[in-house]
């Protein structure tokens, strides 16, 4: 790995939410392979859903052969469906869904999704929820490649409209077209402090 890349002093290991599937366009595998090259730029680490295809398998890749240790979390279930061809770095097969996202999160120092599915909103939507309630203090980001989030970050705009989102929560999450700019606002992002329940409850 080339010494000379940028030093991130916040994340040494991020989280990325993102699908099995590619999508119809070409755009988001770009996006998950210049997310994957910014994360190496900064001798940032992954950890995702260990799938070796769609988005996953072209974010792992990236950073694994850009010398950052990648680590996949993968209920066994799930291993005939999102692997196809050999993995990259370190697979860790769980029981389930919920020990993956247990171990996704407590192996990460932030969180951000690629466009995806329902797997990867509600992934991405728990730990939103668990910041808001104190369980993690991590910041989160969606990489919203081309507004494809656009019409989910007006969701949660109405939230605040309409009395269900505090404010100050909505803050929680920030989102950004590029990786660039995404992992620069994460890194300066102030800390939601009106957390539902201590931090500390929680252990």
């Amino acid at each position: 790995m080339d010494d000379g890349g940028i030093e991130s002093n916040k994340f040494k290991t991020i989280c990325v939410f993102c699908g099995s599937n590619p999508g119809n366009r070409q755009v988001f595998s770009d996006a998950a392979v210049d997310l994957g090259a910014q994360m190496v730029e900064r001798k940032i680490n992954l950890v995702y859903g260990g799938g070796s295809v769609g988005l996953m398998g072209s974010i792992s890749r990236k950073v694994f052969e850009g010398g950052c240790h990648v680590l996949g979390v993968i209920p066994r279930a799930l291993m005939p469906l999102e692997i196809s061809g050999p993995t990259v770095g370190e697979v860790r097969v769980v029981p389930d869904m919920h020990e993956r996202k247990a171990v996704m999160a407590k192996e990460s120092d932030a969180f951000i999704a690629l466009p995806g599915g329902y797997g990867t909103m509600e992934e991405t939507l728990e730990m939103i929820t668990w910041y808001q309630l104190g369980i993690h203090t991590k910041p989160i980001g969606l990489l919203n490649v081309d507004g494809y989030y656009d019409t989910l970050l007006a969701l949660f705009d109405n939230g605040v409209k309409e009395g269900f989102i505090k404010p100050a929560a909505r803050g929680i999450v920030v989102s950004a077209p590029t990786a660039k700019e995404l992992l620069t606002k994460m890194e300066q992002q102030i800390q939601f402090s009106d957390h539902i329940a201590p931090h500390e409850s929680w252990k």
